[in-house]
């Protein structure tokens, strides 16, 4: 059965124990967190954004993401909590003047540093490749090391002056704890954002309402007084009894000044002008036919 030629088995080559748990190197790791993009599984490059809960995507792979939600992406579960690009952050960061990253390397020879990082704190000079617990600010995008913060202790940014709180610190990479801290203050900031937006609605629908109440309502200056079917039985008594007035002002005003021309005391030449002098008036004889006849016809 084997075994033969005086070959002699070990025993754990004949014996299955349990399997050994596979240790994830640290420093590959770190590697894998600091310089490649959480979404995309690509080396990180401007923009770069990072999440509420500190991980760090390339802002290309969170527009596509956004884009194309096919179930099909694995890896979309890493950014399940991204609904927008405004749950995202771009961030301001500072290069480290002694990273020279593949320049150097033109043969392929030449040993990398992991130590070396891409980027540094601005404040205090360390360097962001995961030893150091590193942070941004979610009001301004600013990343800063912790011990930045700590040492100096202000309410504003450091490089850009914005003013900040405690809620708007967000830990780059942090650990498990850190991520169940985050989570809990993103859902919180989103609730209470929900609630803002409802408020502002019932404002705007309260204004809107009160609104068109007062366009309804008259104001004092244009309501009447008194009985409307007693003003209208005024005014339309007061038209009749100003309507004969008038006409009979009119006939008699008429006639004084036909009788003023006839009567009065001016000479001939003047009265002559008028139609009702004797000189306008003709005989039959210069009448015209009766058929034509006009009273402006000679």
């Amino acid at each position: 059965m084997g075994c033969d030629g005086g070959t002699i088995p070990k025993r754990h080559e004949l014996v299955k124990g349990p399997k050994k748990v596979e240790k994830v190197d640290k420093d590959a790791e770190l590697v894998a967190q600091w310089n490649y993009c959480t979404l995309s599984q690509e080396i990180l490059r401007r923009p770069i954004v990072a999440c509420e809960l500190g991980r760090l995507y390339n802002k290309d792979a969170v527009i596509e993401f956004l884009l194309d939600k096919s179930s099909e992406k694995a890896l979309g579960k890493a950014a399940s909590h991204i609904k927008s690009i405004k749950n995202v952050t771009e961030l301001r960061l500072s290069d480290n003047p002694a990273w020279e990253g593949d320049k150097g390397n033109t043969k392929g020879d030449k040993h990398d540093d992991l130590q070396r990082a891409r980027f540094i704190c601005p404040v205090v000079g360390l360097e962001m490749n995961g030893r150091h617990r590193f942070c941004f600010l979610r009001c301004c995008g600013c990343v800063f090391s912790e011990r930045a913060l700590k040492e100096i202790k202000a309410e504003v940014c450091h490089t850009c002056g914005t003013a900040f709180q405690e809620d708007d610190v967000i830990v780059l990479n942090g650990s498990k704890e850190d991520v169940e801290v985050l989570k809990s203050r993103m859902e919180e900031r989103r609730l209470r954002a929900k609630l803002e937006k409802k408020t502002k609605k019932s404002k705007a629908a309260e204004s809107v309402s009160k609104s068109d109440v007062s366009e309804e309502t008259p104001g004092p200056s244009k309501m009447k007084t008194g009985k409307p079917e007693e003003t209208n039985l005024d005014t339309r008594e007061k038209k009749t009894n100003s309507a004969p007035k008038s006409a009979a002002h009119g006939i008699t005003s008429g006639k004084a000044a036909k009788r003023s021309i006839a009567d009065s005391e001016e000479s001939e030449a003047y009265k002559s002008l008028f139609t009702t002098h004797s000189s306008a008036k003709r005989s039959k004889e210069e009448s015209a036919h009766w058929v034509t006849h006009t009273s402006y016809c000679f």
